[in-house]
């Protein structure tokens, strides 16, 4: 069976996939150009451009690791059918637009693992599940943003050692240069590990479907699919969660964008190196908050982080009931 002859239905399925990845990007330009907007050293119209072209450009630079973890590493490949594709991929999209909507950073990767789930356990109960891959996920959760916060810190004291004899407005000019640097990293890293993740789901759809013969893999033509996706979706921006990223957690200057951009963007290419899907949203968040904390713990408004981090807390399980919901629906019809 080719693409050109698939079931309108499967076409549909993809179709919903690639707005998952549209919206992805949407709802993470913040975590991209958050801090070289809240900095002022680009205007958001030219930031997300920046972002979206070095998240396209992102297969260039890495393999498909978090793709086949996504794809066989989450739920068993063998309950694989549309309906468990159609209520993941809804559940993940009605929370991310929930999320978006409140202006909340909230991960559309771990929608996307929660919504899988979900579907998956209605379909098959507990056997569907692959614990190990979901344990490395879940794990991802505390993780990502705690190295996000380390690296963040450590680059703090290591640039401020480097320019103690450095005038102020000497520094600011150039790590408003450096900027530029490390956004682009930022912005492959998370190209490189959150595009993936649709990748996954398109590869499995299509290989339940008998499309990919008796090896799974993740095809060119999905590759780069789901980039422009991701890409596009970065280009319309989501405004309202830069402000909370680049403002509301706490003050940056453009040292300190630096050093947040450059430590989660060094945990991104852990992450997506080892086929780990981590949220770019929670290790971002542990980067700022780390370079605030480095002035001083009370430059973190930490009733704003609380309200984050309540949502990551829920992100899966309530992506994973909405799935459930819309998997049961869709067996109505």
């Amino acid at each position: 069976m080719t693409l050109a002859s698939a079931a309108p239905f499967l076409l549909a399925l993809i179709a919903i996939a690639l707005l998952f990845d549209f919206l992805n990007g949407l709802h993470d330009a913040a975590n991209s150009i958050a801090t070289i907007v809240s900095t002022r050293v680009l205007s958001p119209s030219y930031a997300v451009a920046w972002a979206a072209f070095f998240n396209f450009i992102a297969f260039l630079f890495f393999g498909l690791h978090v793709a086949e973890t996504v794809g066989k590493g989450i739920v068993a490949a063998a309950i694989i059918d549309d309906r468990v594709i159609f209520g993941a991929l809804v559940g993940a999209i009605a929370w991310n637009v929930v999320t978006w909507i409140a202006g909340i950073p909230s991960s559309s990767s771990h929608a996307l693992i929660g919504g899988l789930v979900g579907a998956g356990l209605s379909k098959a109960g507990l056997s569907a599940v692959v614990w190990a891959g979901l344990a490395k996920t879940a794990g991802a959760i505390v993780m990502s943003p705690a190295i996000g916060f380390l690296l963040a810190l450590l680059l703090v004291f290591l640039v401020s050692w480097i320019c103690l004899r450095m005038t102020p407005l000497r520094v600011d000019g150039a790590f408003r240069s450096l900027q530029f640097v490390s956004a682009s990293l930022y912005s492959l890293g998370h190209g490189g590990n959150d595009a993936q993740k649709t990748m996954g789901i398109i590869a499995v759809l299509l290989f339940s479907h008998g499309m990919l013969g008796d090896t799974f893999h993740v095809p060119f033509w999905v590759v780069i699919t789901c980039q422009s996706a991701m890409a596009l979706g970065t280009l319309f921006g989501g405004w309202r969660i830069v402000h909370t990223m680049g403002s509301k957690i706490t003050r940056l200057t453009p040292q300190q964008g630096f050093c947040a951009e450059t430590g989660g963007a060094i945990t991104l290419f852990l992450a997506t190196y080892l086929g780990v899907p981590v949220s770019t949203t929670h290790t971002i968040t542990g980067a700022i908050i780390g370079v605030g904390a480095a002035r001083r713990v009370s430059a973190v408004r930490w009733g704003v982080a609380r309200g984050i981090v309540a949502a990551w807390v829920i992100t899966m399980p309530m992506s994973a009931l909405m799935a459930a919901a819309a998997y049961f629906i869709s067996g109505l019809f």
